[in-house]
């Protein structure tokens, strides 16, 4: 040990570290004092500051793919460091992955740094990797946590997972995190953010000890929205102005999009009819509160068609209920491929009658409609029936009608239509 001297120090660390790069934040700039290795290629001799931090940091694990540009108003704070720091980070590079230790010591001025960078060898990344692994099993879901004191408006302890798995030395005021982070919330979603991560809101909400969450979307690093968890956990002390949070972000994109495909096939199954999978009478009823909701608001003109199946009692009498309900699939597909190209709703309204929700069609038109309708449907075989015929009563949409008004009104036009003969429209 007599051979080394502490004036042999420094050449001996220079002799030994990868890489060397002196830093000035406040100029955003930096220069390669020296580089050897993947660094010869990897680092520039001089260049900006932010463009280090974005290339050391701001990409995923063990990939080159660049994070979503929106994130990237984080770059300026990321690269103010409080004391001394060491992170290890996966940089992919050359079509490989190389695991680097970066020793970060503040200079004199507060503004300059000097970066120490080393790749570590490769029994080091597999136990690096498979500590990963390990970390990813328990907590692969968490995008994101932070540490927030609301008493002093900082956010501090920041541990981007898809970045790296160590907290980021830097913080942030709480109240300029919200605001820059609502800009990656999904437009519908930024009020509820908003009030929810309100301070006034967590202090008058959420006691010590409790935990509080809610779901949104979300851009991820990849610039994408997914559906995630918000948590905010409320420290438990003795104090009761001390009002500190761990806040983190939940990945629930996968198990939302199940449970809303769920939700929509149930949703379907109680607005459709069983037999016929058109609308049923509840959901056609809402449709025509909502049309007549639309007509107040926006004006559209809209009109409404009631169709039932002349004698259809005689085709269940002779043929049976089973080929009734084979006549009532055929005569729904007739209606639905005769109304495909309009802006029409369909439902059925029970038994053989059937209601038509007709937006954006004055009564002439609607009129004209339905004489091809009634054609059309008179000109189709029926399976094992052969022909048969419907009546239909129209009326249009005028103002200040409610929900009761037009149906009766409709309702009526039918049946004068079933009383005039039957295979005929009457208009009321």
């Amino acid at each position: 040990m007599s051979d080394f001297s502490k004036e042999a120090i420094p050449s001996l660390l220079y002799q030994i570290i990868d890489a060397i790069i002196i830093v000035d934040s406040k100029k955003d700039s930096y220069q390669t004092i020296k580089k050897t290795g993947l660094f010869e290629t990897f680092l520039e001799e001089t260049g900006t500051y932010q463009k280090l931090v974005e290339k050391l940091w701001f990409h995923f694990n063990d990939s080159s793919s660049k994070i979503s540009d929106d994130y990237h108003v984080f770059i300026p704070m990321i690269g103010q460091f409080k004391g001394k720091y060491v992170d290890r980070i996966k940089l992919h590079f050359n079509d490989s992955n190389h695991l680097i230790q970066i020793s970060i010591y503040p200079l004199d001025d507060e503004n300059k740094y000097l970066f120490l960078l080393d790749e570590l060898d490769n029994s080091e990344y597999l136990r690096e990797f498979l500590t990963d692994k390990k970390i990813d099993t328990i907590q692969s879901s968490f995008l994101f946590s932070m540490y927030v004191d609301l008493f002093k408006d900082i956010a501090y302890s920041i541990n981007v997972t898809e970045i790296s798995s160590n907290p980021q030395n830097y913080d942030i005021k709480y109240s300029a995190w919200r605001m820059m982070i609502v800009n990656m919330i999904w437009p519908e979603d930024q009020k509820l953010f908003l009030e929810r991560t309100d301070p006034e809101y967590l202090k008058k909400n959420l006691m010590p000890g409790r935990t509080t969450s809610f779901d949104c979307q979300m851009k991820n690093l990849k610039d994408v929205f997914i559906w995630v968890k918000l948590i905010f956990s409320r420290a438990e002390t003795t104090n009761e102005d001390d009002f500190r949070f761990v806040f983190m972000v939940q990945d629930i994109h996968d198990s939302s999009i199940q449970l809303l495909n769920s939700l929509k096939k149930y949703e379907e199954l109680a607005s459709k009819d069983t037999l016929t999978e058109i609308f049923n009478h509840g959901r056609i009823e809402t449709e025509i509160s909502n049309s007549i909701e639309s007509f107040n608001t926006v004006k559209i003109p809209v009109t409404y068609m009631m169709i039932d199946i002349d004698f259809f009692k005689k085709v269940n009498d002779q043929f049976g209920h089973s080929t009734g309900n084979v006549v009532l699939k055929q005569f729904v597909d007739v209606i639905m491929n005769f109304t495909k190209d309009y802006n029409i709703i369909t439902g059925r309204w029970g038994g053989e009658e059937f209601v038509c929700v007709c937006y954006d069609i004055k009564i002439d038109k609607a009129k004209e409609l339905a004489e091809k309708l009634k054609q059309k449907i008179a000109e189709t075989p029926f399976e094992k029936i052969g022909q048969l015929t419907c009546s239909i009563g129209l009326t249009e949409l005028l103002k200040g009608d409610t929900a009761p008004v037009l149906f009766d009104r409709v309702d009526q036009a039918m049946y004068e239509a079933k009383s005039s003969g039957r295979n005929c429209i009457i208009v009321k």
